[in-house]
Order: structure tokens, then sequence, then C-alpha cells
């Protein structure tokens, strides 16, 4: 079960995904590639090590994608973040209220061993 950021967080990713897949030129269209990556950004922020304290994926010190699945959302949310502002401003104020969360310290779990 997720709390209340894990899903706000889905539901931006979600939105920020749709909106580059309808309106942005050199949006992929391949059937089925854009549920695929949302399905896997879903997968990830359910799996996130710090759980509902998460901070920013962008300031996150676990990359938890894979490094070319990273380069395709960030090329998205470069495009998608910007617009988001005019069509979703709650999501994206939040977000960006996120944004200035501190870094939490790694669990003691996944921190490397001395």
């Amino acid at each position: 079960m997720t709390g209340k950021r894990i899903h706000r967080e889905k539901q931006t990713i979600s939105r920020m995904i749709a909106l580059y897949q309808q309106r942005c030129p050199q949006a992929e269209t391949t059937p089925g590639h854009y549920q695929a990556l949302n399905d896997y950004a879903d997968k990830r922020l359910d799996k996130c090590v710090f759980g509902e304290e998460k901070p920013a994926c962008k300031q996150c010190p676990v990359h938890c994608y894979q490094p070319a699945k990273r380069d395709e959302m960030k090329q998205i949310m470069r495009w998608a973040g910007p617009r988001m502002l005019w069509r979703h401003p709650v999501l994206t104020l939040l977000h960006l209220m996120d944004d200035r969360r501190p870094v939490p310290e790694l669990p003691e779990k996944y921190r490397p061993k001395k």
C-alpha cells in the first residue's frame, strides 16, 4: 500500500507522460510505449527506499531507473514541466514544494558497509 505522497508522485508522472505523448512533436508513436514507461515509473515509486519521505528524483542519491529510461524521463519532464503549470497547477506547485525538501539520509539497510 502506498501513501499520499507516492500516490501524488504517480499522478504527476502520469500526467506529464500523457501531456508529452499528446502534444510533443517528437513523441514516440509506438503503441503502448508510454504506458509501459508509466508502469515502470509506478513500480520504481512503489519500491523507493525512502518511501513517503522520498526526495525529488533529481536530488535523490539512489538512481533507481535504468539509464535509458532515466534519460527519457528527463526529456519528458523538461518538456512537460513548464506546461504542467497551466494544465495541472496544484500538482505542479506541490511538486515544486517537494523539490525544496531536504534529502533524507539513506536508510540504514541501504548504506554501504564500512
